[in-house]
C-alpha cells in the first residue's frame, strides 16, 4: 500500500483489509477534498497506522470495535512512552479527524472520539533571532557569494526571501519565477488548503533574488529546470532538505541561539514584525494563518522580549 507521496503506509502483514481501504480512502480525502500538503498526508497516515495497529495488538479487528478505551490506552502508551505533550496533542487531532471522517462515511456507527481528551500542548514559545544575530547572517552569507558561485548566490536570496516574506519553507520551494512581481516586491504563495495569497518583500531580498536570476539560476539550470524559481546543484527544484541543511548550518555558525530550521526564520520574521509596529492582522494575513489566535503567539514573543529588556535595563525591575 502507498501513500499520496512514496513513502508506503506502516502496517502490520496482519493488517484486517477494512484497515487498509479505510486509510487508503481517508488519504485520498485528505489530498483530494482537504486539500492537505503530501507532507501532511504523510503525517495523518503514519499517526493513523499507528492507532490501527494499537487497536490490532488489543484484539480490535474492525473500525467500529475502536471505542474511547481504545483510543485512551493508545494515548496512554504514547505517554508512557515519554512523547511530549504536543505530540500526543497532535495524534489525538488525528484520531478525532480519522473517526470524524469514518463516521460521514458510515464506516462506523458512532464517533468514539468525541469525548477524547488530549494533554493541552506546552505554552513554549517559538525560538526568534535577535536583529543582531539576522545581521551577522546575512553578513557571512553575502561574504560567500564574492566569487560568482551559483550556490551561494542562490542561498543568499532563498533566506532573504525566508525572512523577508515568512513564508514556509515548503511555500518556498513550490515558488516558480512567474510567482514573483519584480516591479510590485511581492510574490504569489500557495500556502496549507492550497489557499493563494499574496506576500510583499523588500529591497534587499529583491536585489539578492534578482542576482540570482541573473547569476546563479543560469549556471544551475538545465532542461529539467522547468520554471522553478529555486534550483539545486543538479539544476532541479530546490527541496525542503537543503534548505533546511543550509539554514542549520548558518544556524550553527550564529552559535546557541536556540533556533532550528527554516521555519525559526518564519517565527522571527512575524515577531520583529510585530516589534516593528505592524498591524496583527496584516501579519496574520502575511504569514497566511487561518486563525488570528496563531498569530496572536508572536505577541507574547514580543511582549516577553521586552520585558527582558526592562528586566535588564531598569534599576528598579
Amino acid at each position: 500500500m502507498t501513500s499520496s507521496g512514496s513513502d508506503p503506509i506502516p502496517e502490520t502483514p496482519a493488517w484486517p483489509g477494512e484497515f487498509s481501504r479505510a486509510l487508503r480512502r481517508f488519504s485520498r480525502y485528505l489530498t483530494s477534498e482537504r486539500g492537505r500538503s503530501e507532507h501532511t498526508v504523510r503525517a495523518y497516515e503514519s499517526d493513523v497506522a499507528q492507532l490501527l495497529n494499537y487497536a490490532l495488538a488489543v484484539g480490535v479487528r474492525t473500525l467500529d470495535g475502536i471505542d474511547l478505551g481504545v483510543l485512551r490506552g493508545w494515548l496512554g502508551e504514547l505517554s508512557a512512552a515519554g512523547l511530549a505533550r504536543s505530540t500526543l496533542a497532535r495524534r489525538a487531532a488525528t484520531a478525532r479527524s480519522f473517526t470524524g471522517w469514518a463516521l460521514r462515511e458510515e464506516l462506523i456507527s458512532t464517533d468514539p472520539a468525541i469525548r477524547l481528551r488530549a494533554p493541552k500542548r506546552e505554552g513554549t514559545l517559538p525560538a526568534v533571532l535577535r536583529a543582531g544575530q539576522i545581521g551577522e547572517l546575512f553578513e557571512a552569507l553575502a561574504a560567500a557569494t564574492g566569487d560568482g558561485e551559483p550556490v551561494a548566490i542562490r542561498d543568499l536570496a532563498l533566506v532573504e526571501l525566508l525572512y523577508a516574506t515568512g513564508i514556509r519553507v515548503g511555500e518556498l520551494t513550490g515558488l516558480d519565477i512567474d510567482d514573483l512581481n519584480p516591479e510590485r516586491r511581492t510574490l504569489t504563495v500557495i500556502g496549507k488548503g492550497n489557499k493563494e495569497r499574496t506576500v510583499p518583500y523588500g529591497q534587499p531580498a529583491a536585489a539578492a533574488v534578482d542576482d540570482w536570476l541573473r547569476r546563479g539560476r543560469p549556471a544551475l539550470a538545465t532542461a529539467e529546470s522547468g520554471s522553478a524559481l529555486f534550483l539545486g546543484r543538479r539544476g532541479r527544484r530546490v527541496d525542503q532538505r537543503q534548505i533546511r541543511s543550509v539554514v542549520s548550518r548558518l544556524f550553527a555558525a550564529l552559535g546557541d541561539t536556540g533556533a532550528t530550521g527554516p521555519h525559526a526564520l518564519r517565527h522571527t520574521a512575524a515577531t520583529h514584525l510585530l516589534d516593528g509596529g505592524a498591524d496583527l492582522r496584516a501579519v496574520q494575513e502575511i504569514l497566511g494563518h487561518s486563525s488570528l489566535a496563531t498569530t496572536q503567539l508572536y505577541t507574547h514573543v514580543s511582549v516577553d522580549r521586552l520585558k527582558a529588556s526592562y528586566q535588564q535595563a531598569h534599576p528598579r525591575a
